[in-house]
C-alpha cells in the first residue's frame, strides 16, 4: 500500500478463519500492531500502517471489556475505511520464543471453540 490508499472491510481476513471481514483494524500502541503483525497469515514482509478512520471506531471487542478490562491494547475496528497516511519502517519485532508461545496459546483457544468476537 502506498500513502493515500484505503485499507477497507470486505477481504479475506489475516487472521482466524479468513473469512471476508466485516471491520477493519487498528492499534494505538505499536506492541498490539507489532504483535498484529506478526500473527497475521502470509509469508509476505510485514508492515505496520499508520492510519487515519475514516468514520466512527469503537472498542474490538476481541480484545477490550469481554475478554479483557478496559481496552488495554488501544484496539478498535470501523466498518469505515481508514486512510494510509505512512508506514512504520523501523521496529523490532518479538523473540521468536515469544511468537510461538502466543501462537500455541492462540490454537489453544481454537481447540477449545474460542474464536473471534467480531463476526
Amino acid at each position: 500500500m502506498k500513502i493515500g490508499d484505503y485499507i477497507k472491510p470486505g477481504f479475506s481476513s489475516n487472521f482466524g478463519q479468513r473469512k471476508k471481514t466485516r471491520y477493519i483494524f487498528l492499534s494505538a500502541t505499536l506492541d498490539a500492531a507489532i504483535w498484529g503483525a506478526e500473527l497475521a497469515f502470509g509469508e509476505a514482509r510485514e508492515r505496520i500502517y499508520l492510519v487515519e478512520p475514516t468514520g466512527p471506531i469503537e472498542d474490538d471487542p476481541d480484545l477490550t471489556d469481554r475478554k479483557f478490562k478496559g481496552n488495554p491494547t488501544k484496539s478498535y475496528r470501523s466498518v469505515h475505511p481508514f486512510k494510509v497516511v505512512g508506514e512504520v519502517s523501523a521496529w523490532h519485532g518479538h523473540d521468536p520464543e515469544q511468537i510461538r508461545i502466543m501462537r500455541e496459546g492462540i490454537s489453544k483457544l481454537l481447540d477449545r471453540g474460542i474464536t473471534s468476537l467480531n463476526d
